[in-house]
């Protein structure tokens, strides 16, 4: 079910050559508006990883013990996701996307001066919470705002904001933080928040919500096989970039015997491949999404295995970084659209499902990753639990793709 589009900016604008570019226009700005929340976040989310040796300095924790912060994090997107999905499903688009984002302004604020470890871990938690749903509500505004065969591109371009924020965003704040202590940089993440507020409310369309939608429409989403196996793909196999990406900056510094200012270089390595990743995503994911989901999970496990060997060299580890990070943005943009397909009515919790599956692979892939660490197989093991996730995870998918043959042939056959 396609939303109507009620703002009189777009509405008077259809029925001229003049009045589609103008459509666009307006279209392509509240996509730049999206992009800037989804950068917010994407900064946010990340930038506690580059950053982890000096947040257990400051609370007083081993590094280890520091991954769990990101982990909570992860955790309040996957409870968050579904759970603000359902009760904010009938609420107009844009005044959700502005409420969402006052509680990653305030989660971040929380973050900012928390005192100690358990306070940090209360406010990661918290700036977690919006995340899902925010991703969701915005993928679903992009893909309402273009034509139906560009909508996969349309995704991209906002998810490209989180991935702009991991070449840009994060590197920037791990920078500052580095410079003026850990704070600083949340305190970069709540100017970028403002900046989203204002954003949101000048450029994206009054956009009704889902008349169609329900809370128990969207809860009936989880009772859909496809809507599980898909989530839970999601979930497991990009797990596997987690699993290096958490513990880079000791890899960097103790791996590869580089200096802690080399830690945002590869950083700026990960995320432009993210960037690329994304773009070239969107565009698979319009010409198929289940063989482009594919594509980039294969890819993203062998190149996993490919970094436990290149992590001990500057540059063919940060090579394997950048192809690593492309891989992610495929198979994430065919995950997107896939929960979006598969979720039928319950297109709010469909979309925001994914972001909940990511940060499960988030808390999951930092979890083992640590536990490798801490049993002293040494940081390159993270990459071999990584390929593990990664294979664990395509079996998945393969069992939820041979499901819907299956159920295919029997309905062509009934």
């Amino acid at each position: 079910m396609t939303t109507t589009i009620e703002d009189p900016r777009l509405a008077a604008t259809d029925a001229t050559d003049g009045g589609v570019a103008a459509r666009r226009r307006t279209a392509g700005l509240a996509l730049v508006a999206l992009a800037t929340g989804a950068f917010a976040i994407g900064t946010t989310e990340f930038v506690s990883m580059g950053l982890l040796p000096q947040l257990a300095r400051g609370v007083g924790v081993d590094i280890p013990t520091a991954g769990h912060v990101i982990s909570a994090y992860a955790v309040g997107v996957v409870v968050g996701a579904p759970v603000l999905a359902v009760l904010g499903a009938r609420l107009p688009r844009r005044g959700l996307l502005l409420g969402l984002m006052g509680v990653i302004l305030l989660g971040n604020v929380l973050t900012a001066i928390s005192p100690g470890y358990g306070t940090l871990m209360a406010a990661r938690f918290v700036s977690g919470l919006p995340h899902g749903a925010f991703f969701g509500v915005a993928a679903l505004v992009a893909a309402d705002l273009v034509a139906p065969h560009r909508r996969a591109q349309a995704v991209s371009l906002v998810m490209t904001g989180l991935t702009v924020a991991t070449l840009l965003g994060v590197p920037a704040a791990t920078w500052l933080g580095q410079g003026m202590g850990w704070r600083a940089a949340y305190g970069l993440v709540v100017a970028l928040a403002v900046l989203t507020l204002v954003l949101l409310a000048l450029l994206v369309p009054r956009l009704p919500a889902d008349r169609g939608a329900s809370g128990r429409t969207e809860l009936r989403a989880l009772k859909e096989p496809q809507v599980l196996l898909t989530a839970l793909a999601g979930a497991i196999g990009f797990g596997g970039m987690f699993a290096i990406y958490t513990y880079v900056a000791p890899t960097v510094t103790e791996v590869a015997g580089q200096r802690e200012g080399m830690v945002p270089v590869y950083l700026l390595a990960f995320g432009l491949g993210s960037v690329l990743g994304t773009l070239v995503g969107g565009r698979l994911a319009d010409w198929s999404i289940l063989r482009s989901t594919v594509i980039g999970a294969l890819a993203m496990g062998v190149l996993l295995a490919a970094y436990a060997v290149t992590s001990q060299w500057l540059v063919p580890g940060m090579l394997t970084v950048f192809l690593i990070s492309g891989s992610g943005g495929v198979f994430t943009i065919g995950l997107q659209m896939r929960l979006i397909q598969v979720a039928g009515k319950a297109r709010t919790l469909g979309a925001a499902l994914n972001h909940s599956a990511l940060n499960a692979a988030n808390a999951l892939g930092a979890w083992l990753g640590g536990l490798a660490v801490a049993g002293g197989l040494g940081y390159p093991s993270t990459a071999w639990v990584g390929v593990g996730l990664s294979l664990l995870g395509l079996v998945v998918l393969g069992i939820s793709v041979a499901l819907q043959r299956r159920t295919t042939r029997a309905a062509a056959a009934a």
